[in-house]
Protein backbone atom coordinates (compact mmCIF):
# COMPACT_ATOMS: atom_id res chain seq x y z
CA UNK A 1 0.00 0.00 0.00
CA UNK A 2 1.43 3.38 -1.03
CA UNK A 3 2.49 5.74 1.73
CA UNK A 4 2.38 8.75 -0.61
CA UNK A 5 0.00 11.44 0.66
CA UNK A 6 -1.72 13.63 -1.90
CA UNK A 7 -1.34 17.37 -1.36
CA UNK A 8 -3.92 19.96 -2.36
CA UNK A 9 -3.78 23.62 -3.28
CA UNK A 10 -5.82 26.32 -1.54
CA UNK A 11 -8.85 25.55 -3.73
CA UNK A 12 -8.85 21.86 -2.86
CA UNK A 13 -7.48 20.73 -6.23
CA UNK A 14 -4.93 17.92 -5.92
CA UNK A 15 -1.39 18.84 -6.94
CA UNK A 16 0.34 16.53 -9.38
CA UNK A 17 3.64 15.08 -8.20
CA UNK A 18 6.78 16.55 -9.77
CA UNK A 19 8.01 14.85 -12.92
CA UNK A 20 11.09 12.68 -12.43
CA UNK A 21 14.30 14.36 -13.60
CA UNK A 22 14.63 11.92 -16.51
CA UNK A 23 11.16 12.81 -17.78
CA UNK A 24 11.94 16.52 -17.53
CA UNK A 25 15.07 16.01 -19.60
CA UNK A 26 13.05 14.11 -22.22
CA UNK A 27 10.52 16.91 -22.47
CA UNK A 28 13.27 19.48 -22.88
CA UNK A 29 15.06 17.55 -25.60
CA UNK A 30 12.02 16.50 -27.63
CA UNK A 31 9.92 19.66 -27.52
CA UNK A 32 12.31 22.50 -28.11
CA UNK A 33 13.63 24.31 -31.13
CA UNK A 34 17.30 23.86 -32.03
CA UNK A 35 19.76 26.38 -30.67
CA UNK A 36 21.52 27.78 -33.74
CA UNK A 37 24.55 30.03 -34.17
CA UNK A 38 24.87 31.52 -37.67
CA UNK A 39 28.22 32.93 -38.77
CA UNK A 40 29.04 35.26 -41.63
CA UNK A 41 28.60 38.87 -42.60
CA UNK A 42 26.84 41.25 -44.96
CA UNK A 43 24.07 40.21 -47.31
CA UNK A 44 24.83 36.49 -47.02
CA UNK A 45 24.28 36.42 -43.27
CA UNK A 46 21.20 38.63 -43.67
CA UNK A 47 19.70 35.99 -45.98
CA UNK A 48 20.61 33.15 -43.66
CA UNK A 49 19.06 34.87 -40.63
CA UNK A 50 15.94 35.77 -42.62
CA UNK A 51 15.45 32.03 -43.13
CA UNK A 52 16.55 30.78 -39.71
CA UNK A 53 14.08 33.05 -37.89
CA UNK A 54 11.37 30.80 -39.37
CA UNK A 55 13.10 27.71 -37.96
CA UNK A 56 14.00 28.62 -34.38
CA UNK A 57 13.60 31.46 -31.88
CA UNK A 58 16.88 30.41 -30.23
CA UNK A 59 19.21 32.13 -32.66
CA UNK A 60 22.56 33.89 -32.36
CA UNK A 61 24.41 35.68 -35.16
CA UNK A 62 28.20 36.00 -34.98
CA UNK A 63 29.39 38.68 -37.38
CA UNK A 64 32.75 39.49 -38.96
CA UNK A 65 34.38 42.77 -37.92
CA UNK A 66 36.81 43.47 -40.77
CA UNK A 67 34.61 45.71 -42.95
CA UNK A 68 36.44 48.89 -43.97
CA UNK A 69 34.15 50.35 -46.63
CA UNK A 70 31.33 52.88 -46.80
CA UNK A 71 29.72 54.20 -43.64
CA UNK A 72 31.25 51.44 -41.51
CA UNK A 73 34.73 52.20 -42.75
CA UNK A 74 34.37 55.90 -42.01
CA UNK A 75 33.07 55.34 -38.47
CA UNK A 76 35.73 52.73 -37.81
CA UNK A 77 38.51 55.06 -38.94
CA UNK A 78 37.19 58.21 -37.27
CA UNK A 79 36.00 56.70 -33.97
CA UNK A 80 38.18 53.62 -33.57
CA UNK A 81 35.14 51.36 -33.13
CA UNK A 82 34.07 48.03 -34.57
CA UNK A 83 32.57 48.43 -38.06
CA UNK A 84 28.83 48.46 -37.30
CA UNK A 85 27.35 47.86 -40.76
CA UNK A 86 27.22 44.06 -40.89
CA UNK A 87 26.04 43.98 -37.27
CA UNK A 88 23.26 46.41 -38.18
CA UNK A 89 22.18 44.23 -41.09
CA UNK A 90 22.04 41.15 -38.87
CA UNK A 91 19.89 43.00 -36.33
CA UNK A 92 17.57 44.15 -39.12
CA UNK A 93 17.16 40.57 -40.35
CA UNK A 94 15.96 39.56 -36.88
CA UNK A 95 13.51 42.43 -36.28
CA UNK A 96 10.14 41.56 -34.79
CA UNK A 97 7.47 40.83 -37.42
CA UNK A 98 5.23 43.67 -36.23
CA UNK A 99 4.71 47.28 -37.27
CA UNK A 100 7.07 48.24 -34.43
CA UNK A 101 9.84 45.87 -35.52
CA UNK A 102 9.53 46.61 -39.23
CA UNK A 103 9.44 50.37 -38.66
CA UNK A 104 12.59 50.31 -36.56
CA UNK A 105 14.23 48.00 -39.11
CA UNK A 106 13.56 50.61 -41.80
CA UNK A 107 14.89 53.35 -39.51
CA UNK A 108 18.06 51.33 -38.85
CA UNK A 109 18.59 50.71 -42.56
CA UNK A 110 17.88 54.31 -43.64
CA UNK A 111 20.80 56.04 -45.34
CA UNK A 112 21.23 59.79 -45.41
CA UNK A 113 21.92 61.67 -48.63
CA UNK A 114 22.58 65.31 -49.36
CA UNK A 115 19.41 67.39 -49.75
CA UNK A 116 18.65 68.56 -53.26
CA UNK A 117 20.68 71.63 -54.07
CA UNK A 118 23.18 71.07 -51.25
CA UNK A 119 26.65 72.27 -52.16
CA UNK A 120 29.87 70.94 -50.74
CA UNK A 121 30.61 67.78 -48.79
CA UNK A 122 27.62 66.48 -46.83
CA UNK A 123 28.95 65.00 -43.54
CA UNK A 124 26.14 62.44 -43.19
CA UNK A 125 26.23 61.34 -46.82
CA UNK A 126 25.61 57.56 -47.13
CA UNK A 127 25.74 56.98 -43.36
CA UNK A 128 23.14 54.46 -42.21
CA UNK A 129 21.22 55.71 -39.20
CA UNK A 130 21.56 52.28 -37.58
CA UNK A 131 25.35 52.57 -37.75
CA UNK A 132 25.17 55.90 -35.92
CA UNK A 133 22.75 54.49 -33.35
CA UNK A 134 24.99 51.50 -32.63
CA UNK A 135 28.05 53.77 -32.41
CA UNK A 136 26.15 55.96 -29.92
CA UNK A 137 25.25 52.98 -27.74
CA UNK A 138 28.86 51.83 -27.77
CA UNK A 139 30.05 55.26 -26.65
CA UNK A 140 27.47 55.45 -23.87
CA UNK A 141 27.95 51.92 -22.57
CA UNK A 142 31.61 51.31 -23.44
CA UNK A 143 30.61 47.71 -24.16
CA UNK A 144 30.01 46.46 -27.73
CA UNK A 145 27.94 43.46 -26.66
CA UNK A 146 25.69 45.47 -24.35
CA UNK A 147 25.23 48.08 -27.07
CA UNK A 148 24.10 45.46 -29.57
CA UNK A 149 21.75 43.93 -27.00
CA UNK A 150 20.13 47.35 -26.49
CA UNK A 151 19.78 47.81 -30.25
CA UNK A 152 18.22 44.35 -30.44
CA UNK A 153 15.77 45.29 -27.69
CA UNK A 154 14.70 48.34 -29.69
CA UNK A 155 13.91 46.07 -32.66
CA UNK A 156 12.45 43.38 -30.39
CA UNK A 157 14.86 41.15 -32.29
CA UNK A 158 14.21 37.42 -32.57
CA UNK A 159 17.71 36.44 -31.58
CA UNK A 160 21.02 37.93 -30.50
CA UNK A 161 23.74 39.57 -32.59
CA UNK A 162 27.39 39.40 -31.49
CA UNK A 163 30.70 40.53 -32.99
CA UNK A 164 33.28 37.92 -33.87
CA UNK A 165 35.91 39.89 -31.94
CA UNK A 166 36.02 42.86 -29.59
CA UNK A 167 38.68 44.61 -31.67
CA UNK A 168 38.27 45.85 -35.27
CA UNK A 169 40.20 43.52 -37.54
CA UNK A 170 41.96 43.91 -40.87
CA UNK A 171 41.85 41.21 -43.52
CA UNK A 172 44.74 40.85 -45.93
CA UNK A 173 45.65 38.47 -48.70
CA UNK A 174 48.41 37.45 -51.06
CA UNK A 175 47.25 38.07 -54.62
CA UNK A 176 48.74 36.61 -57.79
CA UNK A 177 49.03 39.18 -60.57
CA UNK A 178 50.40 38.89 -64.08
CA UNK A 179 53.20 41.14 -65.32
CA UNK A 180 52.86 42.69 -68.73
CA UNK A 181 55.66 40.39 -69.77
CA UNK A 182 53.71 37.32 -68.72
CA UNK A 183 55.29 36.60 -65.36
CA UNK A 184 53.40 36.22 -62.07
CA UNK A 185 54.08 38.30 -58.98
CA UNK A 186 52.74 37.89 -55.48
CA UNK A 187 51.29 41.11 -54.04
CA UNK A 188 50.00 41.70 -50.52
CA UNK A 189 46.58 43.38 -50.59
CA UNK A 190 45.22 44.87 -47.36
CA UNK A 191 41.59 45.60 -46.50
CA UNK A 192 38.24 43.96 -47.17
CA UNK A 193 37.20 46.41 -49.88
CA UNK A 194 40.48 46.00 -51.77
CA UNK A 195 40.57 42.23 -51.38
CA UNK A 196 36.98 41.78 -52.57
CA UNK A 197 38.02 43.19 -55.98
CA UNK A 198 40.73 40.60 -56.53
CA UNK A 199 40.23 37.39 -58.50
CA UNK A 200 43.41 35.43 -57.78
CA UNK A 201 43.79 35.44 -54.00
CA UNK A 202 46.32 32.86 -52.86
CA UNK A 203 45.79 33.05 -49.10
CA UNK A 204 44.30 35.34 -46.46
CA UNK A 205 44.88 36.32 -42.85
CA UNK A 206 43.66 38.66 -40.12
CA UNK A 207 45.38 41.24 -37.97
CA UNK A 208 45.89 41.99 -35.16
CA UNK A 209 46.90 38.48 -34.21
CA UNK A 210 46.12 39.21 -30.56
CA UNK A 211 42.55 40.41 -31.25
CA UNK A 212 40.23 39.54 -28.39
CA UNK A 213 37.53 37.00 -29.28
CA UNK A 214 34.03 37.77 -28.05
CA UNK A 215 33.41 35.55 -24.99
CA UNK A 216 29.65 35.52 -25.60
CA UNK A 217 30.25 34.32 -29.16
CA UNK A 218 32.47 31.49 -27.95
CA UNK A 219 29.80 30.50 -25.42
CA UNK A 220 27.11 30.52 -28.11
CA UNK A 221 29.23 28.20 -30.27
CA UNK A 222 29.80 25.84 -27.35
CA UNK A 223 26.12 25.75 -26.33
CA UNK A 224 24.58 25.43 -29.81
CA UNK A 225 22.91 22.45 -31.40
CA UNK A 226 23.88 23.69 -34.88
CA UNK A 227 26.54 26.00 -36.28
CA UNK A 228 25.80 27.52 -39.70
CA UNK A 229 28.50 28.91 -42.03
CA UNK A 230 27.56 30.77 -45.21
CA UNK A 231 26.24 31.84 -47.56
CA UNK A 232 28.16 35.00 -48.38
CA UNK A 233 31.43 36.33 -49.75
CA UNK A 234 33.59 33.30 -49.09
CA UNK A 235 36.95 34.94 -48.46
CA UNK A 236 35.82 38.10 -46.67
CA UNK A 237 32.67 37.01 -44.79
CA UNK A 238 32.84 33.24 -44.27
CA UNK A 239 36.50 32.23 -43.99
CA UNK A 240 37.40 34.97 -41.43
CA UNK A 241 35.47 32.98 -38.82
CA UNK A 242 38.12 30.29 -39.18
CA UNK A 243 41.05 32.72 -39.00
CA UNK A 244 40.56 33.86 -35.40
CA UNK A 245 42.30 31.09 -33.46
CA UNK A 246 39.97 30.91 -30.46
CA UNK A 247 36.87 30.90 -32.61
CA UNK A 248 38.19 28.31 -35.05
CA UNK A 249 39.03 25.98 -32.17
CA UNK A 250 35.59 26.56 -30.64
CA UNK A 251 33.91 25.64 -33.94
CA UNK A 252 36.01 22.48 -34.22
CA UNK A 253 35.66 21.49 -30.56
CA UNK A 254 31.94 22.12 -30.01
CA UNK A 255 29.54 19.21 -29.80
CA UNK A 256 27.19 21.14 -32.07
CA UNK A 257 26.56 19.88 -35.58
CA UNK A 258 27.79 22.02 -38.45
CA UNK A 259 26.00 23.10 -41.61
CA UNK A 260 27.40 24.98 -44.61
CA UNK A 261 25.16 26.83 -47.07
CA UNK A 262 26.51 27.19 -50.60
CA UNK A 263 26.23 30.38 -52.62
CA UNK A 264 23.94 30.60 -55.65
CA UNK A 265 26.42 32.52 -57.82
CA UNK A 266 30.07 33.52 -57.96
CA UNK A 267 31.34 36.91 -56.89
CA UNK A 268 34.67 38.38 -57.88
CA UNK A 269 36.36 36.68 -54.92
CA UNK A 270 35.50 33.21 -56.21
CA UNK A 271 35.52 33.50 -60.01
CA UNK A 272 36.25 30.05 -61.45
CA UNK A 273 35.63 28.21 -58.18
CA UNK A 274 33.47 25.12 -58.18
CA UNK A 275 31.15 24.52 -55.21
CA UNK A 276 33.54 21.81 -54.02
CA UNK A 277 36.38 24.34 -54.02
CA UNK A 278 34.44 26.36 -51.46
CA UNK A 279 34.42 23.38 -49.08
CA UNK A 280 38.07 22.66 -49.79
CA UNK A 281 38.92 26.22 -48.72
CA UNK A 282 37.19 25.64 -45.38
CA UNK A 283 39.32 22.56 -44.87
CA UNK A 284 42.45 24.48 -45.90
CA UNK A 285 42.01 26.93 -43.03
CA UNK A 286 40.52 24.43 -40.56
CA UNK A 287 41.91 20.95 -41.40
CA UNK A 288 40.10 19.34 -38.45
CA UNK A 289 36.70 20.82 -39.36
CA UNK A 290 33.93 18.22 -39.51
CA UNK A 291 30.66 18.99 -41.27
CA UNK A 292 27.27 17.33 -40.88
CA UNK A 293 25.20 18.97 -43.62
CA UNK A 294 25.72 21.03 -46.75
CA UNK A 295 22.78 22.89 -48.30
CA UNK A 296 23.04 23.46 -52.05
CA UNK A 297 20.77 24.47 -54.91
CA UNK A 298 19.19 21.57 -56.78
CA UNK A 299 19.74 23.27 -60.14
CA UNK A 300 23.53 22.88 -59.89
CA UNK A 301 25.06 21.33 -63.00
CA UNK A 302 25.56 17.58 -62.82
CA UNK A 303 29.38 17.43 -62.72
CA UNK A 304 29.50 20.02 -59.94
CA UNK A 305 26.85 18.07 -58.01
CA UNK A 306 28.88 14.87 -57.96
CA UNK A 307 32.08 16.73 -57.08
CA UNK A 308 30.34 18.52 -54.20
CA UNK A 309 28.88 15.23 -52.94
CA UNK A 310 32.38 13.73 -52.79
CA UNK A 311 33.93 16.73 -51.03
CA UNK A 312 31.06 16.94 -48.54
CA UNK A 313 31.32 13.23 -47.80
CA UNK A 314 35.07 13.59 -47.20
CA UNK A 315 34.25 16.15 -44.51
CA UNK A 316 31.55 13.94 -42.98
CA UNK A 317 28.50 15.72 -44.42
CA UNK A 318 25.41 14.87 -46.41
CA UNK A 319 24.19 17.28 -49.08
CA UNK A 320 20.64 18.62 -48.86
CA UNK A 321 19.54 19.51 -52.38
CA UNK A 322 16.74 22.07 -52.61
CA UNK A 323 15.39 24.70 -54.98
CA UNK A 324 16.56 27.81 -53.14
CA UNK A 325 16.39 30.72 -55.58
CA UNK A 326 14.10 33.68 -55.10
CA UNK A 327 11.68 34.06 -58.00
CA UNK A 328 12.34 37.80 -58.15
CA UNK A 329 16.13 37.68 -57.53
CA UNK A 330 17.57 34.41 -58.88
CA UNK A 331 20.97 34.91 -57.23
CA UNK A 332 19.42 35.41 -53.78
CA UNK A 333 18.19 32.68 -51.41
CA UNK A 334 14.43 32.72 -50.88
CA UNK A 335 13.96 32.87 -47.07
CA UNK A 336 11.11 30.34 -46.92
CA UNK A 337 12.79 27.89 -49.30
CA UNK A 338 16.03 28.14 -47.34
CA UNK A 339 14.10 27.72 -44.07
CA UNK A 340 12.63 24.47 -45.39
CA UNK A 341 16.13 23.29 -46.35
CA UNK A 342 17.41 24.14 -42.87
CA UNK A 343 14.60 22.08 -41.34
CA UNK A 344 15.54 19.13 -43.54
CA UNK A 345 19.24 19.49 -42.73
CA UNK A 346 18.64 19.76 -38.99
CA UNK A 347 16.61 16.56 -39.08
CA UNK A 348 19.42 14.58 -40.72
CA UNK A 349 21.23 13.95 -37.45
CA UNK A 350 18.37 14.43 -34.99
Amino acid sequence: MSTHSTSYDTQGIPRLPALPTQALRLLKTTHRSPKVTAMGGGHGLYGSLSALRHVTPDLTAVVTVADDGGSSGRLREEMGILPPGDLRMALSALCDDTDWGRTWRDVMQHRFSAPEGYEGEFPLDYHALGNLLIATLWQLLDDPVAGLDWAGALLNARGRVLPMALDPMVIYGTVLREHNGGGIERVKVVGQVNLSKEERVHDIGLTPENARPCPEALSAIEESDWIVLGPGSWRTSVLPHLLLDAQREAIIRTEARRCVVMNLSDDKETVGFTPATHLDLLRQYAPKLHLDAVIADADMQADHRSELEREASAMGAKVVWAHLRSSSQPNVHDPLKLAAAYNEAFELSS
